[in-house]
């Protein structure tokens, strides 16, 4: 996932220490935890040398309004989140596929860095930018940027 990250973006990747569980999150009703309260612990960390953040985090996330959400970021922000939990063809009683993961869990982070670089939702169900209401969504998709969105994404890094 770094490798291609870092090759969508053409920049360099990589990977700093771990943070706690974020138990602050957890919502026992729901079993998942608040993307939200887990990205605003994000933002008050110190990232001075970044210009972007993605938290990657082994966990099944939520929102509020939403079921569960592969992973969250604010518009123009510093931090981008993940989860992989859902991700994994284990979390629905069906055997695991390291590939498909690993496919999965890369276009989830270029899809949230996308939305922390500035692009909103794309309508082409094949661009990355696409919103993944299913893994059906996730796994249509590519993990590169449409022509348009490649065009408003690349404007912000002068060649």
């Amino acid at each position: 996932m770094v490798s291609q990250v870092g090759r969508i973006f053409s920049c360099r990747v990589e990977i700093k220490r771990a943070l706690s569980r974020p138990e602050y999150a957890y919502n026992e009703e729901r079993n998942q935890y608040c993307a939200d309260l887990i990205l605003e612990k994000l933002e008050r960390e110190d990232w001075k040398e970044e210009e972007k953040v993605l938290g990657v985090a082994d966990l099944d996330l939520y929102t509020p309004g939403l079921n569960f959400v592969f992973g969250e970021a604010s518009l123009n922000g510093k931090v981008a989140l993940i989860g992989l939990s859902r991700l994994r063809q284990g979390f629905y009683g069906l055997p695991d596929e390291e590939n498909l993961f690993y496919e999965r869990a890369a276009k989830e982070a270029v899809h949230e860095l996308g939305h922390a670089f500035g692009l909103n939702h794309c309508k082409n169900k094949r661009c990355v930018m696409y919103f993944s209401n299913s893994l059906f969504d996730t796994d249509r998709k590519r993990k590169e940027f449409c022509k348009d969105c490649r065009k408003r994404i690349f404007r912000r890094f002068p060649e």
